[in-house]
């Protein structure tokens, strides 16, 4: 008997299959297909434990589907743009394509380590020429589509540098830039947007996707749909002035407006007693997020701007002040304010002293406005309210609340607002001032304004002989080569676009260019994606929910729009993983100095234990703290698997019962782990078949069972196995002299007549409390099963000679006896 030794077979193992192609992934006709998908990595350098807490388990996920019949695509690729890298050429002094790609090298030979069913013929990465050359293709098709559009936007800019930063490079409550310590400050920038509003009442519709119900609710909550209505005000100086309200019942009671520090009309409505204090204001708001000024713990701040508005519903004469509460990116950038009825416009009115009118009477009596302590949200009756006095009032949205319904009515046949739905999404900003990304594929001709790059002239090629500054400025400003073409309509001088695309912009079809990844005519061959698309299984993270896995599903919904998919969703199916922490429970990071090094791990215990550890050691959808001790319960697994599989098993004495309980724990073993790989149930499947380990170790111990039983207990191990030490089992097949190779073997199949148990334990209860145990031959009838609860001794004793009132048997199992 050869002793286990990973670190030999592993790696002999992983070039076999390379050698055989064996996990080589094409069109078969004659099976069901599955496209099995997981989150791609950014090639940091370093595959980390979350990388391999993500994909191991998925790839045990895919080979099962592949025994069970299906022919299985399970890709992978790099997410080789950003700012990491450019990050690095600026600090290391070298350039981010040579970093990418070297850390691309790395990772993918830590990635074969792992023994996943990657078809590496598919890898896709998308800082490669022929893969960004159709993220361009895209961007000119949703421009063709009226999805792409430019306008003036802001963005984080230090002034000292002569930069726009990205959110990681702001640092500290003072908001000041990472490298020079120099205050940031908000700049408008012409940029791209696509618009994902268009489809913002598509993306709430879930119907065609079995995705985790708390994904659902982080999408539905971002997209945020409101309904309310439009109202017009008017300034003074007769500017129409909109707002969205969800509550244009209380438009009556609105006695202050408040206008965004963006809103372009503050400067008009500002007094030339409160300019300079207006300035002010605004320049303060420049330097908050979007995030610290919607905080509700936040205290609010404001300044009047000695402008007023006229209430079009009647006819007051309200004073508007500018607030950094109210963001410019929601509804029209200015809001009405309604102090009794809503607590933020309340706190707002008691610190500046403005007037509170209540507008709702609740059942308890009228609202004493000086005496309020907070706002009143809740059902009553319209008050002080003019036409609609006396209509109710309900917590429903929308036209459900009759005096919502009632003022929607009011405004329409006034011609003072309609109706509207208003959602919280904004369009989607592609445009980043870097370097290292896709080029946006547009030139800028005095003449014709923004042309596309022609398709003949894509991909708009990054120049690799850059200068990258100490500012972080991108050198595409002042490479005089990329910068300076010609209009490809007339021909005449013209200027590329410098910013480059958002990265979520490459990830958010990468799952289709995994079809033809080297395809130079089209982004992917429609022959393969007729076959393989739309993906049937997503694994990633939940931090994904509200931006990769809401502009992949715009990208798809979009695509159909050109023609190119016939279907709207981009993924059937979702899970996602939970997230390993540190043995301190902590978030690994380097500088707590708990973070798991996998190479070290798969170099100690090899990659099949680690693996398996990974899937058993807690729920895959939660995650949970790493456990170096935890690790030697699965390595105990494998070493043990090794020697049943190599044991020269010769039964001394057959024993029946032992036979038939053999048989009954595999047969259950196969029926418990396919139902677990079913539902992701990782971690019961290995401990499902670490009991089936037990079973054969007695056996085993025993030599009491047939030959037919051990050998169908042990094979049916090991191809209950494969899917998660796929290295281990394939070596213990080919021991067997079963066919190689057991990756390519159909699932085992149970049957239930073998599964069944000879006897089941029957729990008995009187009034819920457990008065006994009592072993019953499985399948005993329900009134046998009364009748053995009530002969019990020790029911009997509970039941003091009294009559029970009633006794109910539940599902077989349980005797519930009611005093």
């Amino acid at each position: 008997m050869s002793s286990y030794t990973p670190q030999q077979l592993e790696p002999r193992w992983q070039a076999q299959w390379q050698a055989d192609g064996l996990y080589r992934q094409v069109i078969d006709h004659n099976k069901p297909k599955h496209y099995a998908l997981t989150m791609l990595p950014y090639p940091s350098g370093d595959l980390h434990i979350g990388h391999w807490y993500a994909m191991t388990p998925s790839d045990a996920r895919a080979r099962y589907m592949r025994m069970k019949g299906y022919n299985v695509m399970f890709p992978m690729g790099f997410d080789a743009f950003g700012l990491p890298a450019e990050n690095a050429a600026i600090k290391r002094n070298i350039h981010p394509q040579t970093w990418t790609f070297a850390n691309i090298e790395r990772m993918r030979g830590q990635l074969r380590s792992m023994g996943a069913m990657f078809d590496w013929e598919r890898e896709a990465v998308s800082a490669d020429p022929s893969y960004y050359k159709w993220t361009q293709w895209f961007f000119k098709k949703l421009i063709e589509l009226g999805l792409a559009y430019r306008k003036l936007s802001a963005v984080d800019f230090c002034p000292n540098c002569n930069t726009t930063l990205a959110r990681e490079q702001v640092w500290g409550d003072d908001r000041h830039c990472e490298r020079c310590g120099t205050p940031v400050i908000k700049k408008d920038l012409e940029q791209w947007f696509f618009k994902t509003t268009d489809y913002a009442e598509e993306l709430l519709d879930f119907s065609q996707i079995d995705w985790p119900e708390r994904v659902k609710v982080m999408q539905t909550n971002w997209i945020g749909r409101s309904e309310g209505a439009n109202v017009v005000f008017k300034t003074e100086q007769g500017d129409e002035m909109p707002i969205f309200t969800t509550r244009p019942d209380t438009l009556w009671g609105a006695t202050f407006m408040v206008m965004a520090p963006e809103h372009p009309l503050v400067d008009t409505i500002t007094s030339a007693e409160q300019a300079e204090a207006v300035r002010e204001y605004r320049e303060q708001a420049q330097r908050l997020t979007d995030i610290d000024r919607e905080s509700a713990d936040r205290e609010k701040t404001g300044v009047f701007s000695g402008g007023y508005a006229v209430n079009p519903v009647n006819g007051a004469r309200i004073p508007i002040w500018v607030a950094d509460y109210v963001l410019m990116g929601y509804g029209f950038g200015a809001i009405m304010a309604v102090p009794a009825h809503d607590q933020r416009d309340f706190e707002f009115a008691r610190k500046f002293g403005l007037e509170i009118i209540p507008v709702i009477q609740p059942e308890s009596g009228a609202l004493d406005a000086d005496a309020m302590p907070e706002s009143y949200v809740g059902p009553g009756v319209m008050v002080n309210s003019g036409p609609i006095d006396g209509t109710a009032v309900s917590d429903d949205k929308g036209r459900k609340n009759p005096s919502i319904a009632a003022a929607i009515d009011w405004l329409a046949d006034h011609n003072a607002g309609e109706e509207a739905i208003n959602y919280r999404l904004r369009d989607w900003l592609i445009s980043r001032q870097r370097y290292w990304g896709a080029p946006i594929p547009v030139v800028y001709c005095p003449e014709h304004g923004a042309v596309p790059v022609p398709d003949e002239q894509l991909p708009v090629l990054l120049p690799e002989d850059v200068e990258f500054m100490p500012t972080g400025e991108s050198p595409l400003r002042f490479h005089e080569e990329f910068l300076h073409t010609e209009c490809p309509i007339c021909g005449g001088p013209a200027q590329r676009e410098t910013d480059t695309m958002d990265t979520f912009m490459c990830s958010s079809w990468y799952q289709y260019r995994y079809l033809s990844p080297n395809d130079d005519e089209a982004p992917f061959d429609p022959t393969e994606g007729a076959y393989w698309l739309p993906v049937d299984q997503y694994t990633g993270g939940i931090e994904h929910a509200t931006m990769h896995l809401i502009y992949t599903r715009f990208f798809t919904k979009a695509m159909r729009e050109m023609g190119l998919v016939d279907f709207a969703e981009p993924m059937l199916a979702l899970h996602n993983q939970g997230m390993v922490l540190g043995e301190d429970n902590e978030k690994m990071s380097k500088s707590r100095g708990n973070v798991v090094a996998p190479d070290d791990l798969v170099q100690q215990y090899g990659a099949d234990t680690v693996r398996t550890y990974l899937m058993f050691f807690t729920k895959w959808d939660q995650g949970g703290p790493w456990n170096y001790d935890g690790i030697k319960g699965p390595q105990r697994l494998l070493l043990d698997v090794w020697d049943i599989a190599q044991h020269a098993y010769a039964p001394q004495k057959e024993d029946a019962q032992a036979t038939r309980n053999l048989r009954r724990k595999t047969h259950q073993t196969i029926r418990k782990v396919g139902q677990d790989f079913e539902s992701f149930s990782f971690n019961t499947a290995v401990a499902a078949i670490m009991e089936l380990r037990n079973t054969l170790n007695d056996a085993k111990r025993n030599q009491n069972v047939s030959a037919a039983a051990w050998a169908e207990g042990v094979e049916s191990m090991l191809l209950l196995l494969a899917p998660i030490a796929p290295h281990i089992t394939e070596e213990l097949w080919a021991q067997r002299g079963r066919p190689y190779s057991i990756h390519q073997q159909s699932w085992p199949q149970w049957d239930e007549a073998i599964a069944k148990e000879d006897t089941i334990t029957l729990i008995v209860q009187i009034n819920g409390k457990v008065r006994d145990r009592i072993d019953v031959p499985a399948g005993t009838p329900e009134a046998d099963l009364k009748a053995a609860a009530l002969a019990s001794d020790n029911v009997q004793k509970h039941l003091e000679g009294k009559e029970p009132r009633k006794v109910i048997v539940v599902k077989g199992k349980l005797v519930n006896i009611v005093r």
